[in-house]
């Protein structure tokens, strides 16, 4: 959990002991950079710029500096994505690059953007233009396929913001309609996490109140299981008012069969237990709020001391 605002400063939460530990993490100079994390690396990219990408071990601090790929820096919003190969050590990370037709709000250059540790080059998968829908920065691999969630634009009245993409990274087609392969999210949301839970796609979103579209009223999380949603669980409404003050948006992440769930405005830790189905908050951490700005962010990893980038 990041703890302030401009460093990349924190604690990490161990579940099974459930300590909080202070972390200095390498390679990351702020708490807003991209981050996302696969068998005990994680991947980072500045959220200015966007020319400064790692990939490093966080627990051995060993790192190693990437090219970015061309014209990422000119992108609107930028989705990062990174899969480790259990077998091999072997990773492939992905961009999902979106950016505003000029003077078209309504249409999107999308692209979709491929590195592979063992040929260390980046390639331009699929480039295309999405009418009505942009991307975002939420995206995930799960068991080879690339997952992203993309955002309405207001054209015509589409009956939820929000929808999925699926991307087969082995078929690596270079052209086609990535909205054939677009999948409704279950309900109407304010926002939505994507994360791999045993390479399966497991969501958390905000459930949006009936007519009243930047309201928060709950908390879900689904698992798809082909092209369906499986609803897994609903937030009982006393964790909810747990949080105090909530957001319509907010963090979400997981590993193994856990998923975490924190309001920017506070330290609180929420746990949810996938396999007890069970909620629990995690151990008070060493964080207090101490000042109204203050935000609270962060992400997951897998600690593991043989992988290396």
């Amino acid at each position: 959990m990041f703890t302030s605002t401009d460093e990349p400063c924190g604690y990490a939460y161990d579940p099974i002991l459930r300590k909080w530990y202070s972390i200095e993490l390498p390679c990351i100079e702020a708490s807003n950079w991209f981050v996302a994390s696969s068998c005990g690396l994680i991947s980072c990219m500045d959220n200015d710029s966007r020319s400064r990408m790692y990939v490093c071990n966080p627990i051995t601090k060993r790192w190693k500096k990437l090219e970015v790929p061309p014209g990422l820096k000119l992108s609107d919003y930028s989705a990062l994505a990174i899969s480790v190969d259990r077998s091999s050590d072997c990773y492939k990370l992905s961009v999902v690059k979106s950016k505003q037709v000029p003077g078209n709000f309504f249409q999107w250059d999308l692209s979709i953007h491929l590195y592979n540790s063992e040929s260390m080059v980046w390639s331009t998968s699929i480039t295309e233009v999405l009418t009505g829908w942009r991307g975002g920065d939420e995206s995930v691999i799960c068991d080879g396929v690339l997952y992203f969630l993309i955002y309405s634009t207001g054209s015509g009245h589409p009956e939820n913001r929000h929808g999925l993409i699926m991307y087969d990274l082995s078929s690596r087609s270079s052209h086609g309609l990535l909205l054939k392969s677009f999948i409704p999210v279950p309900c109407p949301l304010t926002c939505g996490r994507l994360m791999n839970l045993k390479e399966k796609l497991v969501m958390v979103g905000g459930i949006e109140k009936q007519d009243r579209p930047d309201i928060i009223k709950g908390i879900g999380i689904w698992v798809l299981h082909g092209k369906e949603w499986q609803e897994i669980a609903k937030m009982p409404h006393r964790f909810f008012q747990g949080f105090g003050e909530f957001d319509d948006v907010f963090a979400s992440s997981g590993t193994d069969d856990l998923i975490y769930i924190q309001s920017y405005g506070g330290p609180a830790l929420l746990v949810f237990d996938m396999n007890q189905k069970q909620w629990r908050w995690s151990q008070k951490g060493p964080v207090t709020k101490r000042f109204p700005l203050q935000l609270f962010s962060g992400f997951c990893f897998e600690p593991r001391l043989e992988i290396a980038p």
